[in-house]
Formats: C-alpha cells, structure tokens, sequence
C-alpha cells in the first residue's frame, strides 16, 4: 500500500524498554512512513540543559525546537544516566511538554504518512490516528533489555540499578499530572515478552492492513 495523496497515521505508547522504539521502528520501514521518537525529543532537551546551563530553560528550549532537523538527534549519544535521569524530570513540567508538544504536532502535519512513538501520542499527540498499539512486558525483561544497552558504554553498571531505575521511571510517569502514560481505549496491546521481532511485526501488520482495507479498500 502506497501513501501517496492519502493519510495514514501510528501511535505508539508504553513504558521505558517495552519494545516500542522496535515495533514503531520496523511498522514505520514496513509502509514508508516517518518516523519520530518523542523519548528522543525529551532527551534532547535534557541535553541541551545540561550542555549549556541557559538561565532561561523554557526560553531556550524553545529557541532550540522551533529550528530543530530531528535527523540531527540520531548523530547524538542521548542515553546517558545523566540524561534519563533529567528527562523524567523535566517530562513532569508543563512547560516543556507544551513545546514539544507542538513539535510533535507540527510533525504529524507536515508528515500526513507518519509513526510516532512515546508515552501519550495516542491520548494527547494522535488521538485521531488510524492505529493505536500500547506495547507491554514485565519489569524484568524491560530491564535486561535496558541493561544490554547501557553495558554497550558503562561497563561497570549494574543489573540491580538499572532494574530499579524503570521501576521509578514507569511509576513517575504513570502518576504524573500532565500527560500521564495511559493505555488508550482503541489501543492493541503488544506484549513484547511473549513476541520476537518477526511476531511482533506480523500482530502490529495484521491491524494495520486492516484499518488500511477498511479506510480505503483493497
């Protein structure tokens, strides 16, 4: 299925290494559409902060999104502790979701054809878009996920750490006041620990194909 001239939009939600930088990653290969993490936006802000001290965070920030090529993001190294630690931080402020919520806005109308993934696309981001999935598995599989990412650059980390670490994170943004992550009513559920890649693939393009026929036909 081409695109062209049509629209076709992907949420995706969940917690911290569920999986859902994968799935919305290879949907996104699969049908040609683009692609953006807003974990790496949130990220990116966190960077800046910390590379740069400004007096003015929310000024800044702005400054910085209103001129920011999201291909950029990719050249940089955003998965640091330092990093996570200030971006579930700042995920709590208002002010900075505003910000990237209109970069995230902007996105989906400049891109008709596009994945986004994160904590509230399908609830706050792309309430309207055609399919929603909500991507889950247990704490322990999230952490060793996250471990064998972070061992790649900090050799000397623990397991123990980094498990906790997401316990904190998921229940931080689970109880947040603004932009909560929640399971959207249309979501599908992706349980990425009972799934290897190519299932998980198969489950998410099987609904997608289906919204696809019941929007515009075989």
């Amino acid at each position: 299925m081409k695109f062209k001239n049509k629209t076709f939009q992907i949420s995706c939600d969940g917690g911290a290494a569920t999986g859902k930088s994968t799935g919305a990653k290879m949907i996104s290969r699969k049908y040609k559409l683009k692609f953006l993490s807003s974990g790496l936006l949130y990220r990116y802000a966190s960077y800046l902060i910390i590379k740069f001290k400004p007096k003015n965070e929310i000024k800044f920030i702005k400054q910085k999104f209103n001129k920011l090529n999201y291909k950029k993001l990719n050249k940089i190294n955003l998965h640091t502790p330092k990093i996570s630690e200030l971006s579930s931080k700042i995920a709590k402020k208002n002010t900075v979701r505003v910000i990237l919520k209109k970069y995230q806005k902007n996105f989906s109308k400049k891109y008709k054809n596009c994945c986004i993934e994160g904590r509230d696309i399908s609830t706050k981001i792309l309430p309207d878009s055609d399919v929603k999935f909500f991507f889950k598995c247990s704490l322990n599989i999230a952490a060793k996920r996250r471990y064998k990412e972070l061992k790649r650059v900090n050799r000397k980390i623990k397991f123990q750490d980094v498990k906790k670490a997401l316990r904190i994170r998921n229940i931080s943004d689970i109880k947040r006041k603004n932009s909560p992550l929640l399971k959207h009513n249309d979501a599908v559920s992706i349980d990425t620990g009972k799934l290897d890649k190519k299932a998980m693939l198969a489950k998410m393009s099987k609904f997608v194909e289906k919204e696809i026929n019941k929007k515009y036909g075989n």
